[in-house]
């Protein structure tokens, strides 16, 4: 097993109203030097909920990406808020993005987002035993509900406008944790 490094010294070189930037020289047990520089996350974290309407259906939604600048289908997500607790940053979001809250949530896993460049992760939860239930949101425009069969998701995964990797992997830990070959735990 590899020794972490040694942290020499750190600082914030940047910061906007989402993202800080915090540089730091790190030395490797070989003796080699190098600076790195990673986005901090500002919240409590975030959440990316694979919500089953039923049995076989997953709920999608259709947002704008402003990162590439166009449409894309993924998962419910969103940040945690101060003090919230996964499960209620979980149902807030559902309930904004799809207008649904969920009885059951099933934490999958906790995953980095680029682990060379942001310290921050997202937590992947199941939400299952859905119904409606709506809150206001903090999304410039409406966001369209998609309801996609899980049997079917090889053809979301071949589509131009599923692109989002997080979201992709959270399914593919759903399909998992759904045959019975992964496990969760109960939030």
């Amino acid at each position: 097993m590899h020794k972490k490094p040694e942290i020499l010294h750190r600082s914030m070189v940047a910061q906007s109203r989402l993202f800080r930037i915090e540089s730091f020289d790190l030395r490797f047990s070989n003796g080699v030097e190098r600076t790195y520089e990673r986005l901090v996350p500002g919240g409590s974290g975030a959440v990316m909920m694979v919500a089953l309407l039923d049995d076989e259906t997953v709920a999608l939604i259709r947002e704008y990406g402003g990162g590439v600048e166009d449409y894309t289908l993924t998962l419910p997500k969103g940040a945690v808020d101060l003090g919230e607790t996964l499960r209620d940053a979980c149902n807030r979001e559902l309930q904004e993005e799809i207008g649904f809250a969920a009885n059951e949530f099933i934490h999958l896993k906790k995953m980095s987002l680029s682990p060379s460049y942001m310290s921050g992760g997202i937590d992947v939860v199941l939400a299952r035993d859905l119904y409606p239930s709506k809150l206001e949101g903090d999304e410039p425009e409406p966001l369209e509900l998609v309801e996609w069969k899980l049997a079917n998701l090889h053809e979301l995964y071949g589509r131009e406008d599923c692109t989002e990797g997080r979201a992709i992997a959270a399914l593919a830990l759903a399909q998992e944790f759904l045959a019975g070959r992964f496990q969760g735990q109960t939030l």
